[in-house]
């Protein structure tokens, strides 16, 4: 993980580099710091190259003794403190090269006790510096310095090195070196020299060079020569003998110099001979190099190379036995168009050739396979990709009679078909035809392979039966799906990076039976929630088949708000993966909350409260009429009664025969105070007939000053009491709670009224209410509280 650098300075002034990764390898490179930044001191690895830092202080680098690699490349480093690396004790490589430092402190390395990579390239210095750089770098196993400065090498200057893997030298212009400066460095593994002056000007320094670190076990890397004469080659005369390894780098060569090169390695025991970049500035007229004996060079390759007057360059056949003895051979890029069937023939003993990147054609490759004869009866791998090939049917002819041939690369060429059928050697078990322009296969392809490119042509499917077939390798075409596996039963490795491939599902490897890896970024992935679960599972490892690729190459295409998300990252919802499920769990989680709502709901009496809130609401707006009504004609107010009378059909004839006749007919019980006559609503006699009961019952109420209950066991239970006790219920909330008047008949608790009227509950908590005397001495006493409570305060009796 990534993460931004943070260019704003810290409290003394410096930069701040975050680019840390997880493995605290930070990379501040090309990020154009002039200071040494501050990262984080758990950092393993710092790189700084190519910035602009000039001056390394003694604190720059305090603290980061976790450090093991340091990179300060290319910064224009011109100063560095003496014990600036002191705190580095964990170092193990350290680039200063490419910068403008002029002298070398040894001070620098003290500390660095575990050092084993140093490069010192390209710095403007002449010399090393004395004492040694490298006393105490016991650890050291690649060092490179030089330059185009560096004028002497004293045999002190490498005190302390005991020996090394490589050693890389640029001493273009040396002028001076002591004999035996790198005699005692042994072993070397391997090691590059830039002597370009030394070989044209004095070439006794450079023999000298030479004959320090030529060993057999050496293999020595030669750049940037000028070999234009006789005397130019000379440095080589002593050493000669002790190459096995020799590979020349950047090189050019006149006939002249050919020649006693040729004449050198005469007979010597060369096993190897590299050379890229060969420029070749004469005639080829190498003729008197014609007794040359390279019978002991097991290996020759050529890159790269340039002839300058190519019309004029002639190498006659005499020369043409020079390669005939090796066993690999290789010519790159060398504008070849043509390889005589007589040499061929000579190679006998040739067991890999390379003529890739070069001008062949069908009919010089036919000529170069001796059409119908035998030839390269040994050879086991053909490279002979990059060419201008067009015709896969003469191949196939031409290399049938290749007996031993197992590898062959066609690839970069021209083909654009392919026959119906072809002929191969039964060998033959590694094909590449990579980078054609095919758009289709035929059984034309052997069966025998084991290894099969095809990457980058123009195929939508490849549909063949390769029994033994091992690795298919199909980048970079056209594919929309897997090929299927059944004819491929021993695959184990597909590569199909790079195609419009859409999806594939876990039933497609399933088709392969021993199929391990897999390599399939870079494709059109359609983000579905199948592909999604699938190739999780199969990133992390779970399945059978390892994606083998990085992951950070599957990448959705599809649908929009995906594209360009790393697959390993997008997680989908149950909602877009699974909306039948979803939805029926849903539903399902609905109904049950339904149900416990409704429960819930009929326990708290919710329904009922709705259903009497309606009926009150619409008899409410009947009740606003008629007053509407009234007030318009002017007629009588709405109360007309002192109570309304509520009480059960089981209760009536306590009602008609004691109520009724007590508060209806003048009292003269006490003769000195005679008491009015009070009106009642009973809903036998005052509902109008015809008119719907709830309006009538909420009627009743309004137009009564009073609500009296007549309490009972059977009022309690009667539809229409409960009805009138609904309707007064919220008459009780509107008016208030002094408008309701308790009578009990018999003994009744406030827990045998409905739980849903919490508000007459909790009057007859609060509120006094009337019990019927079952003794007929204390009955006056109940008719004179009930006329008072049915007038008031103000109009109670004295």
């Amino acid at each position: 993980l990534d993460l931004m650098t943070n260019t704003a300075n810290g409290d003394d002034g410096r930069p701040t580099c975050r680019r840390c990764d997880l493995h605290h390898a930070c990379n501040c490179s090309y990020s154009g710091f002039t200071r040494v930044p501050m990262v984080t001191d758990q950092a393993l690895s710092l790189d700084l190259s190519f910035n602009n830092i000039t001056m390394v202080t003694q604190d720059d680098l305090m603290g980061h003794s976790r450090l093991t690699l340091l990179d300060l490349h290319a910064n224009g480093l011109a100063e560095i403190h003496p014990s600036a690396f002191d705190s580095l004790w964990s170092l193990e490589e350290l680039d200063l090269s490419d910068n403008q430092l002029t002298v070398l402190n040894p001070k620098w390395f003290n500390k660095l006790e575990l050092l084993q990579h140093l490069n010192l390239l390209n710095n403007p210095y002449s010399f090393l510096g004395s004492p040694s750089l490298f006393l105490g770098l016991s650890e050291l196993r690649r060092l490179m310095f030089g330059g185009p400065d560096l004028k002497e090498l004293r045999r002190e200057d490498l005190s302390g090195v005991t020996h090394l893997d490589e050693l890389t030298v640029h001493a273009n212009n040396l002028d001076r070196y002591d004999s035996g400066t790198f005699g005692d460095i042994w072993p070397l593994g391997r090691v590059t020299l830039s002597l370009h002056g030394p070989f044209l000007t004095n070439p006794a320094l450079a023999a000298a060079v030479l004959n320090d670190v030529c060993y057999p076990e050496t293999r020595l890397t030669l750049s940037d020569l000028h070999l234009a004469h006789y005397v130019s080659v000379q440095p080589f005369k002593d050493s000669i003998n002790m190459i096995r390894y020799l590979s020349l780098r950047n090189v050019s060569l006149s006939d002249e110099a050919c020649v006693s090169m040729l004449a050198l390695l005469d007979g010597v025991p060369l096993s190897s001979l590299s050379i890229v970049g060969l420029t070749l500035t004469g005639e080829g007229r190498w003729v008197t190099a014609n007794r040359t004996d390279l019978r002991s060079m097991d290996e020759f390759f050529a890159s790269d190379v340039t002839i300058l007057d190519i019309l004029k360059f002639a190498m006659v056949s005499e020369l043409q036995y020079l390669l005939q003895y090796q066993k690999k051979l290789s010519i790159i890029n060398a504008k070849l168009f043509l390889l005589s069937c007589y040499l061929t023939k000579m190679m006998v003993n040739t067991l890999y050739l390379d003529v890739s990147d070069n001008l062949l054609t069908d009919l010089t490759l036919t000529y170069m396979l001796c059409d119908s004869e035998e030839t390269l009866q040994e050879l086991r791998v053909l490279n002979i990709s990059g060419n201008l090939l067009k015709s896969l049917s003469t191949l196939s002819r031409l290399v049938t009679k290749l007996t031993k041939l197992t590898q062959l690369d066609i690839s970069r060429t021209s083909y654009n078909s392919m026959p119906s059928s072809c002929s191969w050697p039964s060998t033959l078990r590694y094909l590449n035809i990579s980078r054609a322009k095919l758009t289709f296969v035929t059984p034309c392809l052997p069966k025998s392979l084991q290894v099969l490119d095809l990457s980058f042509n123009d195929l939508k499917e490849f549909v063949l039966t390769m029994p033994i077939l091992r690795e298919l390798h199909l980048s970079g075409n056209k594919f929309l799906r897997l090929p299927a596996g059944g004819p491929y039963p021993n695959l184990q490795t597909l590569t199909i990076q790079s195609n419009t491939l859409n999806a594939f599902s876990l039933s497609d490897l399933q088709s392969y039976r021993r199929l391990e890896n897999l390599e399939a970024g870079h494709n059109k992935f359609v983000c579905s929630c199948e592909f999604i679960t699938f190739l999780h599972s199969q990133l992390t490892g779970s399945g059978d088949v390892k994606i083998t690729d990085k992951h950070q190459t599957y990448v959705c295409d599809s649908p929009l708000y995906l594209q360009g998300e790393a697959v390993s990252q997008v997680n989908l919802s149950i909602i877009q993966c699974q909306p039948v499920l979803f939805v029926s769990v849903s539903c399902g989680v609905a109904l049950l909350l339904g149900i416990l709502v409704a429960g819930l709901l009929w326990r708290c009496h919710a329904f009922w409260f709705l259903k009497m809130t309606w009926a009150w609401l619409k008899a409410k707006r009947s009740s606003q009429r008629r007053r509407r009504h009234r007030n318009t004609e002017g007629t009588d107010p709405l109360l007309s009664f002192d109570a309304f009378v509520s009480y059960s059909e089981q209760d009536a004839s306590w009602v008609e025969n004691f109520l009724v006749p007590e508060m209806e007919e003048p009292s003269d019980s006490d003769s000195e105070n005679p008491t009015s006559p009070l009106t009642l609503c009973l809903h036998k006699r005052d509902f109008l007939p015809g008119h719907w009961i709830m309006d009538n019952i909420m009627s009743a109420i309004e137009r009564s000053r009073r609500t009296v209950f007549v309490l009972s066991e059977n009022f309690v239970q009667s539809d229409w009491c409960r009805y009138e006790l609904d309707f007064s219920h919220f008459w009780l909330f509107e008016a208030g709670g002094d408008t309701a008047i308790l009578i009990l008949l018999e003994p009744l608790s406030k827990d045998d009224v409905p739980k849903r009227f919490c508000k007459l509950r909790k009057l007859m908590s609060s509120t006094t209410y009337l019990e019927w005397p079952q003794e007929e001495e204390r009955r006056p006493e109940f008719w004179r509280s009930l006329r008072n409570a049915l007038r008031g305060d103000d109009e109670q009796e004295n």
